[in-house]
C-alpha cells in the first residue's frame, strides 16, 4: 500500500500481512511481478563484478550490525567449499520484519540467496529460521520445493549449469543463535554458544571449518531489486549516507503498529506521528527503544527530530539495530520496562561467559526488588556498579567483557533509565512503588 504523508515523496509501506495478495508466497505470483530476473542478471556476472556492485549500492546488513554487505563478501577466504547462511533467527524483542518476509514473500528470499551464493561461489546455502516460526518455515520450504521443480534450484539453476542447493533449518528458540558464530555452532549440532573472534571469523573459518558468509533475511531480500533496477535507483530511495529502504517493526504505544518499509532520513517525529498515527489515547510520548532491546533508549526532549540514519543514531549514543522500535508513553514505569528487557537477556544468556551469566541475573534481581517495592537506597548505585562490570565504562557501543554482545547489551536499559530517569528510579525506591501508579 502507499501511505501519502508530508514527506517529499509518498512512502511505500509494507504494513501487516493482510496487505499482501493471498498468493504472494507462490512462484506464479512472484514470476508475474518480475521474479528471478535479478538472479538471471547476476548469473551473467563474475564474483568480482557482483561484489563491487553491492559495495557501490551501499547496502548495509539489516540484521543489526549494519556492516557493508559487499565488504563482508569481499572478506571471504579463498578456500573452498564455501557456505552461505541466511539468518532468519529473528529473536530480538520487538522485531518481526523477517517473519513477514519469510511468510509472505519467500521467493524473494530464495532469489536473494541465489545472488549471494553465486557471488560467493557457494553450492550449498542454509536458511536458519527461528524455531517458533513454524508457518513461515513451511511456507519457505514449499517455495523452495516449487523452485526445485521449476529448475530454479538444483543442478542447473535457471539453465546456467550452476548448482545450488538450499536447506531450511529451524533453530530451537535460542536468542543467542542470532549471533553468527553461535548460529554456526547450532547448525553443526553443537550448543548454541558463540565462538572466539579471532580465529573464528566466519568469512575465514565458519560452517564445518570452511569460509562462510552470514547474511540477514532482509539483507538478501534487497539484492534482486538492486540487480534489476540498478545502483543509482537504489541509492535514490534513501539517504545519502544510508541507501535504500529499510523495514521498521513499530510496536508499543502507537495507534498504528506494524511493519513499515521506509526511506532512511525521515525523523522520529515523522515516524510516530505520520506513520504510526500518533501516541495511543492522546498520551504524551515518554521514551522509545530505537533499534531492538540491546539499543540505548531515546527521549523526545533530545531525539524526536533526529534523522533515522545509522550515523545519527550512533552520534546520539544508540543504534538502529534490527529495526525494532518500541514506543512507550507517559504511563510507562521505567523500572518495570527496564526489568522486562533485562529479564529477557538474563533468560537468554547461554552461560558461557561469567560477566553475562552472573551479571544479567544480578541486574534482573535488583530491578525486581525495586519493582516489588523492596528497593534499598543503595540499589540505584548497585545497578550501575554491576553494569560497569559487564560493560566497563558504561559506553555504547559497549566494551566487550564477553565473547558476544549479549551481556553488555543488557546494560543498555540500565544506562538509559539512570541517564534520563534517575529521579523516577529513586522515587520508586523511596515510595516502594511506581511514583506514577
Amino acid at each position: 500500500m502507499t501511505l501519502t504523508t508530508s514527506f517529499e515523496r509518498p512512502l511505500v509501506v509494507t504494513k501487516r500481512m493482510v496487505d499482501y495478495p493471498n498468493d504472494s508466497h507462490t512462484l506464479e505470483r512472484y514470476r508475474a511481478t518480475g521474479g528471478y530476473e535479478g538472479a538471471r542478471k547476476a548469473l551473467g556476472m563474475t564474483r568480482d563484478e557482483l561484489v563491487e556492485l553491492v559495495k557501490e549500492s551501499g547496502l548495509l546488513g539489516r540484521g543489526g550490525a549494519a556492516f557493508s554487505a559487499g565488504m563482508k563478501w569481499s572478506l571471504l577466504a579463498p578456500a573452498r567449499p564455501a557456505y552461505l547462511i541466511v539468518n532468519g533467527d529473528e529473536s530480538e524483542p520487538g522485531t518481526f520484519k523477517d517473519r513477514q518476509l519469510i511468510e509472505r514473500d519467500p521467493h524473494q528470499i530464495i532469489e536473494g540467496t541465489i545472488i549471494a551464493a553465486w557471488a560467493n561461489e557457494v553450492n550449498h546455502a542454509f536458511i536458519y529460521i527461528r524455531g517458533e516460526y513454524a508457518k513461515p518455515a513451511r511456507r519457505l520450504q514449499a517455495a523452495i520445493d516449487e523452485a526445485y521443480a521449476a529448475g530454479i534450484l538444483g543442478d542447473d539453476v535457471l539453465g546456467t549449469g550452476y548448482r545450488l542447493d538450499i536447506t531450511v533449518h529451524l533453530g530451537a528458540g535460542a536468542y543467542i543463535c542470532g549471533e553468527e558464530t553461535a548460529l554456526i555452532n547450532s547448525l553443526e549440532g553443537r550448543r548454541g554458544e558463540p565462538r572466539l573472534k579471532p580465529p573464528y571469523f566466519p568469512a575465514a573459518i565458519g560452517l564445518y571449518g570452511q569460509p562462510t558468509i552470514v547474511n540477514n533475511i532482509e539483507t538478501v531480500s534487497n539484492l534482486p531489486h538492486i540487480l534489476v533496477n540498478g545502483v543509482d535507483w537504489y541509492k535514490g530511495l534513501g539517504h545519502p549516507e544510508d541507501t535504500g529502504t529499510f523495514m521498521i517493526s513499530l510496536s508499543g504505544h502507537v495507534n498504528r503498529p506494524g511493519n513499515y518499509e521506509l526511506p532512511h532520513g525521515i525523523t522520529w517525529r515523522q515516524l510516530f506521528e505520520e506513520v504510526g498515527g500518533g501516541i495511543r489515547n492522546g498520551n504524551e510520548l515518554k521514551m522509545w527503544i530505537p533499534g531492538g532491546a540491546s539499543a540505548p533508549w531515546f527521549t523526545p526532549e533530545e531525539h524526536l527530530d533526529l534523522e533515522i540514519t545509522k550515523g545519527a543514531a550512533a552520534g546520539a549514543g544508540s543504534m538502529l539495530g534490527s529495526g525494532a522500535v518500541i514506543v512507550m508513553d507517559e504511563t510507562t514505569c521505567v523500572v518495570r520496562a527496564a526489568e522486562r528487557v533485562v529479564r529477557f537477556f538474563a533468560h537468554e544468556s547461554c552461560g558461557e561467559c561469567t560477566p553475562c551469566r552472573e551479571g544479567t541475573s544480578w541486574l534482573e534481581m535488583i530491578l525486581r526488588r525495586i519493582e516489588a517495592g523492596q528497593g534499598r537506597p543503595i540499589d540505584a548505585d548497585l545497578l550501575l556498579d554491576v553494569s560497569d562490570n559487564i560493560n566497563i565504562g558504561l559506553t555504547f557501543p559497549p566494551r566487550q567483557t564477553t565473547i558476544c554482545p549479549l551481556g553488555p547489551s543488557a546494560t543498555s536499559p540500565i544506562m538509559s533509565i539512570m541517564n534520563y530517569y534517575k529521579d523516577e528510579v529513586l522515587q520508586h525506591i523511596e515510595l516502594g512503588r511506581c511514583p506514577f501508579s
